[in-house]
């Protein structure tokens, strides 16, 4: 490599990093808000849960074009765009006069986020090929420091008593010039182009032998094992994020510590996903998922088989730790699925693992309702062990001599 392309990698790196710290700042920006929306418009619980629905909705039925977009524009183009259009669909949102507007302005933000989701993850995944090593997750973590910052900016603005029109303004503003900026760094479509290698994943290689190469129901048993790993990591993370608080509560802990369930399961993926690379570098993604699956299997089983507010806690630490690499594993090799277009597997994961933050509320909702909370979250260690079977399906170890996967 030389040093004129090594300059290019770390730009463009740097510039999928911004994306994804933008991504992640600009609806953290309106979510410590939303109470302040459903004041102002005088919605019941009934209609609050209609609007936050609208996002993963939107993002559910847009999700598909993204892989069309990305072929046809680049997937740097489609992210930036993708940004923009999210941040004016929260301004309009916040700007609007009745409760069917912001719906409509939350189903429209959310199909751009998922147009953005999939365009930075494919850009970044080209940065990675040319790195040729693990980087994606120092990206995702990138984006859980972007959702910290656009809670600061939120509480700022709730502070200093700024009108939500003025404040998502702000931020639209900012963040569209950030991404605008990310742009003129990322990678040319050329070097996108040159850069995208559809190979198979040896690991599905050597499970799926008896299937010709190539076929169809080689092909769907590979994505539905890389759907079910990602649906697996989006419903711990969903789970903890909206069920951890109320359950530490149910255990006697106080309103402070409950809420520090939830600080404990970011936390750790947080850590996870700074500590990632190397450890998928190193180990692999199929050995990371099987110690996630197994850590979040055995971390919240534990917890809830032995309930106590001290080790709850840590469940859900051992929850977030071990889901931290499991998404962008399954980004990775959705984007080089066999027999696809450049963007289609990942498209499809996309949109397919939004379903788990759409369906993970009200299954756990039914079953904390029927069978009470405790054994409603079982969910955590099912969904590692959800992930230990179906981790086969990831990349192995490189070997150091060659290069190659084993």
């Amino acid at each position: 490599m030389t040093a004129t392309e090594s300059s290019a990698n770390s730009r463009a790196r740097a510039a999928v990093a911004a994306l994804f710290l933008t991504n992640g700042a600009l609806f953290a920006n309106m979510a410590p808000r939303l109470p302040e929306l459903k004041r102002e418009l005088g919605l019941d619980t009934a209609s609050y849960g209609l609007l936050v629905t609208a996002w993963p909705i939107g993002a559910i039925f847009a999700g598909l074009a993204a892989g069309a977009l990305v072929r046809r524009f680049g997937s740097a183009q489609v992210a930036v765009f993708g940004t923009m259009a999210t941040g004016a669909a929260l301004l309009a949102a916040g700007s609007a006069p009745g409760v069917l507007w912001v719906v409509l302005a939350f189903a429209v933000g959310g199909a751009m986020d998922s147009i953005t989701d999939v365009g930075q993850n494919a850009h970044g995944l080209v940065v990675q090929r040319r790195y040729g090593r693990s980087i994606l997750n120092s990206f995702h973590a990138l984006w859980s420091v972007g959702a910290v910052l656009g809670g600061l900016m939120a509480a700022g603005a709730i502070q200093l008593h700024l009108a939500l029109p003025v404040h998502l303004g702000i931020s639209m503003g900012l963040f569209a010039v950030v991404a605008l900026i990310a742009l003129k760094f990322c990678l040319p479509r050329s070097a996108e182009q040159a850069a995208i290698e559809p190979v198979a994943p040896p690991a599905a290689e050597a499970i799926l032998t008896a299937r010709p190469a190539g076929s169809r129901g080689r092909l769907l048993l590979m994505m539905s094992a890389l759907v079910l790993i990602s649906v697996a990591g989006v419903m711990v993370e969903d789970a903890g994020n909206s069920w951890s608080t109320l359950y530490l509560g149910e255990l006697g802990a106080p309103a402070a510590l409950a809420a520090s369930g939830f600080i404990a399961l970011v936390g750790a993926q947080f850590v996870g996903r700074i500590l990632g690379d190397g450890m998928v570098n190193r180990f692999g993604q199929r050995s990371m998922a099987q110690f996630g699956g197994a850590l979040i299997a055995l971390g919240m089983g534990l917890a809830l088989l032995f309930p106590s507010v001290p080790g709850t806690l840590l469940g859900f630490a051992a929850a977030g730790f071990g889901s931290a690499t499991l998404v962008p594993a399954v980004m990775d090799q959705a984007d080089k699925l066999p027999g696809l277009s450049p963007g289609t597997g990942l498209s499809i994961v996309s949109w397919l693992m939004r379903l788990g933050f759409l369906l993970s509320p009200p299954l756990v909702g039914f079953l904390a309702e029927n069978v009470g909370l405790r054994l409603a979250l079982l969910v955590f260690p099912i969904a590692g062990l959800i992930v230990l079977i179906c981790s086969p399906v990831l990349r192995g170890q490189k070997s150091p001599e060659d290069g190659a996967v084993q």
